[in-house]
């Protein structure tokens, strides 16, 4: 068996780091794991995004930018450059996180995922010199904050291959050592691996049918006394209220449970985190998810009542993020 080209260069720096160290277990079922997640045969559009990967133009060299609201790389280059990494990363179109700048080529996402970043990092323990885990990572763009924020190691896991070819263009040019995502699903990592300082999963809680199963797996990969933060949708009401869509939420399938804060806190209690904390709620507006030149399908203002814009276009309540963090017992 051999591996997709686009992770070469991962398996060959993760075995180097990984071999005879805590995640060496690992090493053996994550080679078949990520040859099975870029396959053809499910993902019939990998050969056009990796014609687009391939087409990325050398450029000169520049700074680059991992703590700042744009990640990428501070410098110039040409008129004629810049056309053509337009074109390639264009190729890779939607991108839904970031933003990006390359070279002062503006990825202009449809999440200003780094508005997420400044309501969470109050309350992020240091990642100092930290191993850091992003479950459902999208195309990177946290993974990146994390390693600017001072982690030795990120790994982002995301079962889209996309994302994982956005990832791979922009390391193309940032080239840091690392910083990883790889195509798969936290079920497909060992079920006990806590050798992570802190993990991350945003985003994911609604798409689990048994929420209580995410964040027992979730508390598996942690350290004792390691940190979790945990972003996810939910909706007003007291400990006990929940929301189950029946059908679509926001024009989205595999929505299964929104609970309020106070539930989504009671859960992180059940699990076994200790001192779970709400550190902020917050409205999704129009001006953090929306349509953009980089993502030009339909966004959340498509996906709201035009009506009633407190209510999504099936009449639930409109999207509502809460982020919690709490701690894996000593």
């Amino acid at each position: 068996m051999t591996l997709p080209a686009e992770l070469v260069s991962d398996w060959t720096a993760l075995s180097a780091r990984w071999t005879d160290g805590p995640l060496n277990a690992w090493l053996d079922p994550l080679f078949q794991q990520i040859e099975a997640g870029l396959t053809v045969a499910r993902y019939g559009d990998l050969p056009r995004w990796r014609k687009a990967l391939a087409s990325l133009p050398a450029l000169p060299a520049g700074r680059p930018c991992l703590d700042t609201s744009r990640v990428g790389l501070e410098g110039s280059a040409s008129v004629t450059d810049l056309a053509a990494l337009e074109a390639a990363l264009k190729g890779l179109h939607p991108w839904r996180k970031g933003p990006y700048d390359i070279l002062g080529l503006h990825i202009d996402t449809e999440w200003r995922s780094d508005w997420k970043w400044d309501r969470l990092q109050p309350a992020l323990s240091s990642l100092e010199g930290k191993r850091v885990l992003d479950v459902g990572c999208g195309n990177g763009y946290h993974c990146w904050r994390m390693l600017g924020a001072g982690a030795k190691e990120v790994i982002g896991i995301d079962p889209t291959p996309l994302f994982l070819l956005q990832f791979k263009a922009i390391q193309r040019y940032l080239n840091q050592s690392c910083i990883h995502v790889l195509p798969l699903t936290l079920e497909a990592m060992p079920r006990h691996l806590p050798v992570f300082d802190t993990v991350f999963s945003m985003g994911v809680l609604y798409h689990r049918r048994d929420p209580m199963a995410h964040l027992t797996d979730l508390r598996a990969k942690l350290v004792a006394g390691g940190q979790l933060i945990l972003e996810t949708l939910v909706i007003d009401g007291d400990e006990n209220a929940l929301l189950e869509p029946a059908g679509r939420y926001a024009r989205m399938g595999n929505v299964w449970q929104l609970p309020s804060p106070q539930l989504a806190q009671r859960w992180l209690s059940s699990a076994g985190f200790l001192l779970p904390e709400i550190v902020d709620v917050s409205v999704t507006t129009v001006a953090e998810q929306r349509r953009t030149e980089w993502m030009t399908f339909h966004s959340l203002s498509e996906f709201l009542d035009p009506t009633d814009p407190s209510r999504t276009i099936e009449g639930f309540p409109a999207p509502r993020r809460a982020i919690l963090v709490a701690q894996n017992p000593e």
